[in-house]
C-alpha cells in the first residue's frame, strides 16, 4: 500500500486550537492497516495526531507534502472508554484499562517515528466523567502522553477543518456533523457570505468565516444504545431513538430556523462519522471497509434510507455478520443511523458526502500551518462516483 496523500483542509487561521472528535469513525482499526510506514528517502519532520473519544482511540502521524501531508503511519482501536459514563457519572476501571493499553501503543508509534510535535485530545466521555481528569493524569504518569480535553466548540471547528476540501464549493448551504460515540457536532456554513469563499474562481472555502452556527449534542451513538438497547432493535425503539434526537436538535433550529432559510437553496449534508461510512460501505458492497472507496463519495438520501432500513430489519447477529460492521459495532450503528434519521427529517436534502478525515486532520493540518511547512496542493480529480475524492 502506497502512502496516501490528503489534499488541503481549509483550516481556521494559523492559531490551531481548534478536528473526526471521530468517537466511532468506522474505519476504525480496520482502515488503521491501510497506512504504511515511512517510505524510503522521503524526509521531514513526523508529525502526530491522537483523538482520544468515547469509543476509538485513534492516532495519525504524517509529513508535510507537495499536496498537504502524507501519512506514514496509523492506528485505531475501539476502546468504549465511555461505557456506562451515562449512567454512572464516572469511566469505569476497565474501560479505563483498555484505553491505557491503547494509549501505550499510540506513545511507541510516536517514539518510533521520532515524532517532532503532536497534539493529542480527549473528547465527550472525559468531558463528562467526573473522574475525567484524574484519567488524563493518570495516562500522563503512566504513558508520558500529554492529553487535553477538548471544548465543544473547538472539536466542531476542528471536524470542519478536517474535512473542508470535500464542501461542494456550488452550494449555498453545507450541514457538516460528526456523529461521535458520546456527543455529536453539527456545524451549518453559509457559503452565500462573500468572505466564505476565497482562491481561483472562490472555489476554495474559508470555513472559519463560513461557520454561521454550531451545536454539540450531549448524544452519540454509545449513549443512544445504551438508553435504548442497541442490539435489540424494533421499529419502535428506533423512532423512540429518533425522537430523542428530535428534541435536542429542536432548540437549535428554533434560534436559527435553518429549515426556512434552506428553501430554494442549494444544499448538501456532509458526514465525518463512523455511520456515514458504515453505511457507504454496505451500500458499496465492499467485503471488508476500504476506506480508499469509501472517503469523498456522494450518496443520495433515498440510498441511506435504504440501508437504514435493511440494518433495522436485521437481528444482532446479521449485523455482526456485515463486513463493515463486525462485533464491535454491531450495536452502535443503528443508534448511529437514528441520530442521521434525525437530522435529515429536521433539515431535508438531496444528497450527503462521506469523510473518512475529520479531527486528527485538522489536528496536523494546523500543526504544519504554525510551522510554515504546509503546501496547499491540489489532487488531481477522479472520475466516476468517487470523484473529488481527496479535495
Amino acid at each position: 500500500m502506497k502512502p496516501e496523500d490528503f489534499g488541503p483542509p481549509a483550516p481556521f487561521g494559523a492559531q490551531g486550537s481548534h478536528t473526526a472528535k471521530q468517537g466511532e469513525s468506522a474505519s476504525s482499526q480496520r482502515s488503521a492497516a491501510q497506512h504504511s510506514q515511512p517510505p524510503t528517502g522521503f524526509d521531514g519532520p513526523v508529525y502526530g495526531a491522537l483523538d482520544l473519544g468515547t469509543n476509538n482511540c485513534r492516532l495519525l502521524l504524517a509529513r508535510p507534502s507537495r499536496r498537504g501531508f502524507r501519512v506514514v503511519d496509523a492506528f485505531s482501536r475501539i476502546i468504549r472508554l465511555g461505557e456506562g459514563v451515562s449512567q454512572s457519572g464516572a469511566l469505569s476501571e476497565l474501560a479505563m484499562s483498555r484505553t491505557l493499553e491503547a494509549l501505550k501503543v499510540c506513545a511507541g508509534k510516536l517514539e518510533r517515528h521520532g515524532v517532532s510535535r503532536a497534539r493529542m485530545v480527549a473528547t465527550q466521555a472525559c468531558r463528562v466523567a467526573g473522574n475525567g481528569a484524574e484519567f488524563i493524569s493518570r495516562v500522563q504518569s503512566t504513558t508520558g502522553l500529554s492529553l487535553e480535553i477538548l471544548t465543544p466548540e473547538t472539536e466542531a471547528k476542528l471536524a470542519v477543518s478536517g474535512c473542508a476540501t470535500l464542501v461542494d464549493p456550488a452550494a449555498d448551504y453545507v450541514l457538516v456533523f460528526d456523529i461521535g460515540g458520546g456527543s455529536s457536532e453539527i456545524i451549518w456554513l453559509d457559503l452565500t457570505q462573500p468572505a466564505a469563499r476565497r482562491g481561483t474562481a472562490n472555489q476554495r472555502i474559508n470555513a472559519d468565516a463560513a461557520i454561521v452556527a454550531w451545536t454539540s449534542l450531549p448524544v452519540g451513538v454509545v449513549t443512544l444504545a445504551e438508553r435504548f438497547d442497541g442490539r435489540n432493535v424494533t421499529p419502535g425503539s428506533f423512532e423512540a431513538m429518533v425522537s430523542a434526537v428530535q428534541d435536542l436538535l429542536a432548540p437549535f433550529e428554533a434560534a436559527h430556523t435553518f429549515r426556512e432559510r434552506l428553501n430554494g437553496r442549494q444544499v448538501h449534508l456532509l458526514g465525518t462519522s463512523g455511520t456515514v461510512t458504515t453505511i457507504a460501505g454496505i451500500l458499496l458492497g465492499l467485503p471488508r471497509y476500504d476506506r480508499n472507496q469509501v472517503d469523498g463519495i456522494w450518496l443520495k438520501v433515498p440510498e441511506i434510507e435504504q440501508i437504514t432500513g435493511r440494518l433495522l430489519g436485521q437481528t444482532y447477529d446479521e449485523r455482526i455478520a456485515e463486513p463493515c460492521i463486525g462485533r464491535e459495532r454491531a450495536d452502535l450503528v443503528l443508534a448511529g443511523c437514528a441520530i442521521l434519521e434525525a437530522i435529515l427529517r429536521l433539515w431535508p436534502a438531496e444528497r450527503l458526502r462521506v469523510a473518512d478525515r475529520g479531527l486528527r486532520e485538522g489536528i496536523l493540518t494546523t500543526l504544519m500551518m504554525e510551522d510554515g511547512v504546509w503546501r496547499a496542493g491540489r489532487r488531481r480529480r477522479r472520475g466516476g462516483r468517487n470523484q473529488g475524492r481527496h479535495g
